[in-house]
């Protein structure tokens, strides 16, 4: 057994009402149930960081996780582990494919998920861009939650419309690029990246949920009832792909959230949308940031984000627990 993090009441209390929305791994469910999520990302330049993603959901819990990249990504992804689906659908310039044909076989994906990931290893590629534009207002109209990172906030940086008052999305920027955001949209936070600026930028972009990624992590969707702050003690290496965990692990946790929503299994809580999109990304924080820590004290200085991945089963356990409805 690892060494028991440190919490605060209000963390041990978060916890619990994030455990509540975990489906129990029941007889009566059938592959898929517990999760489909994706992950699009994944470039000629960027192959770790969608894997690091997807693997995090699928060791956290999900069924079936997917990455939607380009094909020289997928051959290397797929070298990684044989237990992701890689598609091969995103195209690079120069390509005579236009945003509306590359992105017609990953809208068609999207009534098979529960939840979507983009931005791990995206890129900057014009044509990655505009198809990723093309895939969020489609997801939008689906009402298919979203997590959005990395070069996906770069996509909203310029077009901010896309994600404004989406309430199914949830962004999880650092510090720089979350003044990257608030310059976006107008807005002068002061310097002030904390409670009081990163529900600024939420109320900003029309109430989407920010996680804005730091020494605590804050989060928030511009109201008082739901922003918090995720303050599990992390480790202290800063190797690139550490957020990559955080991305898949609230992909996953979204997918649980549909589950508690439409009553999968015999819930308890009671709780609502906002609320538990709002527990969705404090879980996911709260389990990377573990993560971290368990693989810091292992690996110290030399900790890379394949580290991390390791991590996940063991600080999900640590800090949500399995359900005895689960086990045999």
């Amino acid at each position: 057994m690892p060494n028991q993090p440190e919490m605060s009441p209000a963390t041990r209390e978060l916890l619990k009402k994030v455990r509540m929305m975990v489906p129990p791994m029941l007889e009566k469910f059938h592959k898929g149930m517990l999760g489909r999520v994706a992950v699009i990302g994944g470039s000629e330049s960027y192959t770790g960081a969608p894997y690091f993603s997807a693997m995090a959901s699928a060791r956290l819990g999900a069924d079936l996780s997917h990455v939607i990249c380009t094909p020289p990504a997928a051959n290397v992804i797929k070298s990684y582990s044989p237990n992701l689906m890689v598609h091969p659908l995103m195209r690079e310039n120069p390509s005579p494919s236009t945003p509306s044909t590359v992105a017609s076989p990953v809208i068609a994906m999207l009534p098979h998920l529960h939840s979507l990931v983009i931005g791990p290893g995206l890129g900057r590629d014009d044509l990655m861009q505009d198809t990723v534009a093309e895939v969020i207002s489609a997801a939008r109209e689906k009402k298919l939650p979203l997590v959005l990172d990395a070069d996906a906030l770069w996509l909203i940086q310029r077009k901010p419309e896309l994600v404004n008052g989406y309430k199914e999305c949830v962004l999880t920027p650092n510090v720089v690029e979350f003044g990257r955001l608030a310059q976006a949209v107008g807005l002068d936070t002061k310097g002030d990246t904390g409670k009081e600026g990163c529900k600024a930028l939420a109320n900003a972009l029309g109430g989407v949920m920010i996680v804005r990624k730091g020494g605590v992590d804050w989060i928030s969707d511009g109201s008082d009832d739901w922003t918090v702050v995720s303050d599990g003690v992390g480790g202290r290496k800063r190797s690139g792909g550490q957020g990559d965990t955080l991305t898949g692990s609230i992909g996953t946790l979204l997918a649980w959230r549909n589950m508690y929503l439409e009553d999968a299994w015999e819930t308890e809580g009671g709780m609502g949308r906002q609320e538990t999109l709002m527990l969705a990304a404090f879980g996911g924080s709260a389990i990377t940031r573990e993560c971290s820590r368990l693989a810091f004290g292992k690996k110290g200085r030399s900790l890379q984000a394949s580290d991390l991945t390791d991590e996940v089963p063991v600080s999900f356990e640590t800090l949500i627990g399995e359900k005895e409805e689960s086990k045999l």
